[in-house]
């Protein structure tokens, strides 16, 4: 017998090197998983933040009462996919019987230990439990191949489990060659779905499933969560990093953990603060933002944008600032209004100044406030210079902050003013001059000297004795006032909508012509008494009236034109270019019968200009 390892010395033995006297090589250490794919959940007491769902799932496992198909929604991170690989092991679950425990093969959620098919489910790579994207698999070939696999039984499992995510990918064709199948599958198949936009997923589809909306995670429990993983990972991070991970990830689970990796890495090693976590992360240190919402309420301006530009130089985003800070806005509002939701994830310093402002602000200038940012935020992100518009946003805020509300302009509007200056729509004092007071003293005059001029009073007061009065005999002397106080409008609306009723001085009566305006009275009574001095009565009459000046011109103009037209010459030149029109009449006035004589000459001033319509060349 040959030895094959003489035969071939270039072949190193097991375990050792080139030749056998050579040391064994080092095992290579194993890759580095990731946290989110490390503390993946397998089962469902290990899912956070998902109690509804766990009791409605666990109660339908226990009375037997299993669903074909099941639909889960909801946003990134929160467990959709975990949660169909969950399912897919309950649906196979078996345990072979061993230290005296009797065997289990039949669905349960109550999965203690590692059945037979659990360890492959779960890394998906059981021949049974097929995962299939549906971004890159849209067509209907691919759900052709799912149907004409579905008759078969499983190979190895119990139950042949088809999982499909982001399900809201497919074609329509595709969801259409699904739906039989779907609704009466084989005994042994059953579909799991996953889908971030469930209102693109077809009703007919939806129809046929058990839908489960995942909620995010709240900020506490994820916290918790947090805080369990880096006892594991023996990490050592302060509670105030692992809140503002918390809160950076939105409610995402995997968010959390990526941030949390991140986090590790950037340490090296050494405790995790919060103050470098805010530096890595871009955020800003929520008493400074505390700071900058207070010094904004305050006015000054000045001291906002230096506290913006020093959170700049320190590695924040202008826009992040902006968003912080009307999530600050947001806080202090439900503390307004509702003290007991108050977020348990909030610092100690966040519950106490927040708590006064509360109580110092009034709900107009939080709602205000709230506006502005939120249009400031994508204001800052929109900007090619973010710092620069975020500085906008803050000034437009401060000036904004003191401004009184519409019941206070109301209500100052209806009391005289004795003091301009004395009083801010606050109560205090009046701010000092300076550039602190600056933006302080703009809106707090602009609340006591409002620009609004005050309604006119529902009847008109007589004019003083001495006051010179105008005379007007005449409707045309009217229309020429109007011209001599150059109020084109009113001008306009006399010679075009007014068909005179009745006219003397101080009563004027008229009806309207088709489109006039029912508030041209109203306007012409504080027009006449402010030209003329006196009061005027003005009033619609139900009665037809004269025609109105224009449409008296249109129909002396109408008259001239057939006039013209009726002359021989003009109408000798209208038969030599047929189509030809008479476009206008200019010149003195001609009488009609005078004009319609043959023997009368025309002057060439009384003979207007002929169009000819037509494209004829002559």
């Amino acid at each position: 017998m040959i030895d094959d390892s003489a035969q071939n010395p270039t072949e190193a033995p097991p375990g050792g090197g080139l030749f056998t006297d050579e040391p064994p090589r080092p095992a290579q250490p194993a890759a580095y998983r990731v946290l989110a794919r490390k503390y993946r959940p397998s089962r469902f007491e290990d899912l956070i933040g998902q109690e509804p769902m766990v009791r409605t799932l666990s109660n339908a496992f226990d009375l037997g009462r299993i669903h074909q198909a099941y639909m889960l929604t909801g946003v990134r991170g929160v467990g959709k996919t975990t949660t169909a690989r969950i399912l897919a092991r309950a649906f196979n679950y078996e345990v072979s019987a061993r230290d005296g425990r009797p065997a289990i093969d039949k669905p349960t959620i109550h999965m203690n230990e590692v059945g037979v098919h659990c360890q492959a489910i779960m890394e998906s790579r059981h021949v049974d439990v097929i995962e299939m994207d549906a971004a890159s698999h849209t067509g209907i070939d691919d759900v052709r191949e799912i149907i004409e696999s579905a008759r078969y039984k499983p190979v190895m499992a119990r139950t042949k489990v088809y999982i499909i995510d982001e399900v809201h990918m497919l074609s329509k064709p595709a969801f259409n060659g699904l739906l039989k199948t779907l609704e009466e599958p084989p005994e042994h198949v059953k579909f799991l779905f996953a889908t971030t936009e469930i209102e693109k997923v077809p009703l007919t589809v939806r129809s046929r499933c058990l839908r489960f909306d995942l909620r995010r995670v709240e900020s506490e429990v994820l916290t918790r969560h947090l805080a369990s993983i880096c006892d594991k990972e023996k990490v050592d991070v302060d509670h105030e990093a692992l809140s503002l991970i918390a809160r950076a990830s939105e409610g995402s689970v995997r968010d959390a953990l990526s941030l949390l990796d991140q986090a590790i890495a950037h340490g090296a090693g050494a405790p995790i603060h919060a103050g470098d976590l805010r530096m890595m992360l871009g955020l800003a240190d929520r008493s400074r933002i505390i700071d900058l919402f207070e010094t904004l309420m305050k006015g000054d301006v000045a001291a906002a944008l230096a506290n913006l530009r020093d959170q700049y130089d320190s590695g924040a985003d202008p826009g992040q600032v902006l968003v912080e800070l009307a999530e600050f806005v947001h806080f202090v509002t439900r503390a307004k209004v509702a003290p007991d939701l108050v977020d348990p994830s909030a610092t100690q310093a966040e519950r106490q100044r927040g708590a006064v402002l509360a109580q110092e602000l009034s709900m107009s200038v939080l709602s205000r406030a709230w506006q502005i940012l939120l249009k400031g935020v994508q204001e800052t992100r929109d900007s090619p210079r973010p710092l620069a518009a975020a500085d906008m946003v803050l000034v437009r805020l401060a000036y904004a902050a003191d401004l009184p509300s519409p019941e206070e302009v109301l209500k100052r509007l209806s009391q005289p003013v004795e003091n301009p200056g004395a009083s801010s729509p606050r109560g205090g004092a009046p701010p000092p001059s300076g550039s602190s007071g600056a933006a302080r003293s703009a809106p707090r005059l602009a609340a006591t000297q409002p620009y609004l001029a005050p309604p006119p009073p529902a009847a008109p007061e007589s004019p003083p004795e001495n006051t010179p009065r105008l005379v007007l005999k005449s409707f045309a002397e009217l229309v020429a006032l109007a011209g001599t106080q150059r109020d084109i409008q009113i001008k306009t609306a006399l010679e075009r909508d007014v068909r005179l009723v009745r006219f003397e001085s101080g009563l004027l009566e008229f009806s309207l012509a088709p489109g006039g305006s029912p508030g041209l009275p109203a306007q012409l009574t504080r027009k006449l008494q402010d030209w003329t001095g006196q009061r005027w009565m003005v009033a619609l009459s139900t009665a037809s009236g004269a025609p109105s000046l224009l449409e008296q011109a249109a129909a002396k103009e109408n008259q001239r034109r057939v006039g013209v037209q009726a002359h021989p010459l003009v109408r000798a030149t209208l038969e030599q270019f047929p189509g030809a029109v008479i476009v206008a009449v200019r010149g003195g006035e001609a009488e009609p019968a005078a004009m319609s004589s043959e023997n009368t000459p025309v002057e060439a001033d009384d003979v207007g200009y002929v169009e000819d319509s037509q494209d004829d060349d002559f």
